[in-house]
């Protein structure tokens, strides 16, 4: 049986919860298959008491002859269109099972294996269809219009694949943002859960940057576009979930390959089991039926069946978890890793500078809460991402900021502000402190010393040309970073490696804070692969974890990368098997975790199956299976086989795979 994700029918039912994305779920008689099998079923059960009441032959066979039509046509002719292509369909066996049993008179058991088999294709579409909209519920992200400002100031109601990159568009308080880009104009606080997880809403002014699908608060913004449509971040899922659903996973591709060869093999046993019994006597219409149980037991439909769904119901489970795995490829590979290399900004550290350390000098007579809000103080009106740390430190303490006069930036060296009077600098302490040898001066670069010596960026302040301080800027560790080193050795037995461009300083400190000993620093691009290709080389199979451009050719060149998707830049994206939506670190394990679980479906459906198989061909062999039976045995181990696949597609999964 086979069967294919298509988009949503449009009769699928959509709506929103608590602001999130408005959900899609396929209804049931929405999918042909369902329809056509609920036919057969119908039908069936009015023709079977008529025939087991003693009515005439008239009353119930048209019935039955309504179920073969109902419930067979569909894959008999998507069997024969096979068929042309020199292809051999097991449904189309099938088929041919049920009209040889009609034409020895067991109409019935005929019709029972056509109602069975096909509501066996029924739930397997229902599955697929299912597995499909887990994983579109991450896409209903956009809304289908946006309101663009036109240069005369008119408003004008766009779709929004109609909007271009440099567009200004208006977003009202409570609507969804219709693009990527920035804020020009407004404030409000915006609530982002749906692409990064935040669960409160962030505070959006002129200059922060606004996605897709995210929902607006109480303010108007007035938002310039910085992607077109189909380079959004919603955009990039859709095209990474319907390359998902397009691959096949190497044990998918094994299986059909190896389906077509025992298709054939089966006909020919099967036409041996008909003529050897024959030639020897054997009633026509016992021989025939005997091999017509045969085709039928034998087919390998629960074998077809038994790698997919897993593999689909883990991408899906993931998906819903802000995991997203390009392909059922990239799902089964996950589980091989047994070597795990980290990047550093922006993977292990969430990749924007925070104020780490505030140090005043002694003679300033400031203390920490005073040299902090003169450094933000000077630092306001620039946009350098340390000026923006400072900022946002002070921010973060709760401190009044008074207004900076005569604002002015020098590139390399630092800002220069009037604050309450006195002219502060904060800036680069070499070039500020120069060659200065008063004891401040001499105090203060001794204060940077340290700063540096534990990787931090040092940033000097100074009020009236004196020192008064230093501040110790370093990128924050995320908080699960930790944890995820641990559960990675665990998984793999091999505690991660860290490949960074950083120096060897800060690299190392952060090496320690999370319990890596493996570290190598200072590396360009075409240096980390050749780390990884050094691992592979050992029998490894490497999993790379990284967010930059300078992450692409790792993130390549090993068995499985995956990027970081809110810090990650789109190259990466792109390189990248699968991406971490949220950038929550944790979740790597944790999809690893869920592909060896996947894995370990697939071999227990392959299990399921060859039982099933063997057990029911030697039954018909050795002794009499009678028809309905067989078919009963066939299609049950069929859907057993479906059911546990879909296990993966449960939320305690996940959480068992995240233990």
């Amino acid at each position: 049986m086979t069967s294919t994700v298509t988009p949503a029918p449009p009769g699928r039912a959509t709506s929103p919860r608590d602001g999130g994305a408005p959900r899609r779920r396929t209804r049931v008689l929405a999918l042909p298959e369902a329809r056509w099998a609920a036919a057969a079923t119908v039908f069936f059960l009015l023709a079977l008491p008529l025939q087991l009441a003693g009515a005439p032959a008239w009353a119930w066979g048209p019935l039955y002859a309504v179920t073969y039509a109902a419930g067979g046509w569909e894959p008999g002719w998507a069997g024969l269109q096979a068929l042309r292509e020199k292809t051999l369909d097991v449904d189309l066996l099938m088929v041919v099972a049920a009209l040889g049993a009609a034409s020895i008179g067991q109409v019935m058991d005929g019709a029972l294996l056509i109602v069975i088999f096909a509501t066996s294709g029924a739930l397997e579409a229902l599955a697929t269809a299912r597995t499909a909209d887990s994983v579109r519920g991450l896409l209903d992200l956009a809304p289908a219009t946006a309101t663009r400002l036109d240069a005369d100031g008119s408003e004008a109601t766009v779709a929004v694949e109609k909007l271009s990159v440099g567009d200004t568009i208006l977003v009202r308080p409570g609507e969804r943002i219709g693009a990527d880009g920035r804020v020009l104009d407004g404030t409000s606080d915006v609530d982002q859960a749906t692409i990064t997880g935040e669960p409160l809403p962030v505070a959006k002014e002129q200059g922060d940057e606004v996605f897709a699908g995210t929902l607006n608060g109480t303010g108007a913004l007035r938002v310039r576009v910085d992607r077109d449509a189909s380079d959004t971040v919603v955009a990039r899922i859709v095209r990474m979930v319907e390359e998902a659903s397009e691959t096949k996973a190497p044990t998918q591709l094994f299986i059909e390959k190896v389906e077509q060869r025992y298709s054939l093999g089966m006909v020919v046993a099967t036409l041996a089991v008909f003529l050897v019994p024959l030639a020897f006597g054997t009633d026509l219409a016992d021989a025939l039926l005997r091999a017509m149980t045969f085709m039928i037991v034998a087919s390998p439909c629960a074998v077809v069946l038994a790698t997919m769904p897993p593999l689909l119901s883990a991408i899906a489970n993931a998906g819903r978890h802000g995991v997203l795995v390009k392909s059922a490829v990239v799902m089964e590979r996950l589980g091989q890793v047994d070597a795990v290399a980290l990047d550093k900004t922006g993977t292990l550290t969430e990749g924007t500078p925070r104020v780490a350390d505030v140090r005043p000098l002694a003679a300033s007579r400031l203390d920490e809460r005073e040299l902090l809000v003169l450094a933000a103080a000077a630092e306001h009106p620039s946009e350098h991402p340390l000026a923006r740390s400072v900022v946002d430190a002070a921010r973060e303490r709760g401190l009044a900021l008074p207004v900076a006069e005569d604002f002015d930036s020098t590139p390399g060296v630092g800002v220069t502000a009037t604050v309450d009077g006195r002219v502060v600098v904060v800036g680069a302490p070499a070039r500020l402190l120069g060659g200065a040898t008063d004891a401040d001066s001499a105090l203060a670069a001794v204060l940077v010393g340290e700063l540096e010596d534990g990787g931090r960026t040092a940033v000097l302040v100074t009020v009236d040309g004196t020192p008064v301080g230093v501040l110790g800027i370093a990128d924050r560790l995320r908080p699960d970073a930790t944890a995820t080193v641990t559960s990675l050795r665990s998984l793999t037995g091999t505690a991660p490696v860290l490949l960074t461009g950083d120096n060897p300083r800060a690299a190392a400190r952060l090496a320690a804070e999370v319990g890596i000993e493996d570290v190598r620093a200072g590396l360009l691009p075409q240096h980390k692969v050749s780390a990884v290709r050094k691992l592979e080389d050992s029998g490894r199979k490497v999993m790379v974890v990284g967010d930059g451009v300078n992450d692409a050719p790792a993130l390549a060149a090993a068995h499985t990368g995956i990027a970081m998707g809110r810090v990650g830049s789109d190259l990466a994206l792109e390189t990248a098997d699968a991406v971490i939506v949220r950038d929550e670190l944790a979740t790597v394990p944790t999809v690893i975790a869920l592909s060896r679980r996947a894995r370990k479906l697939v071999v227990q459906n392959l299990v399921i199956a060859g039982v099933f198989i063997t057990g029911l061909v030697i039954w018909d062999l050795a002794g009499n299976l009678p028809l309905p039976l067989g078919v009963a045995g066939h299609e049950g181990s069929t859907v057993i086989v479906g059911l546990n696949g879909l296990r993966l597609l449960r939320e305690a999964a996940w959480k068992r795979a995240a233990e």
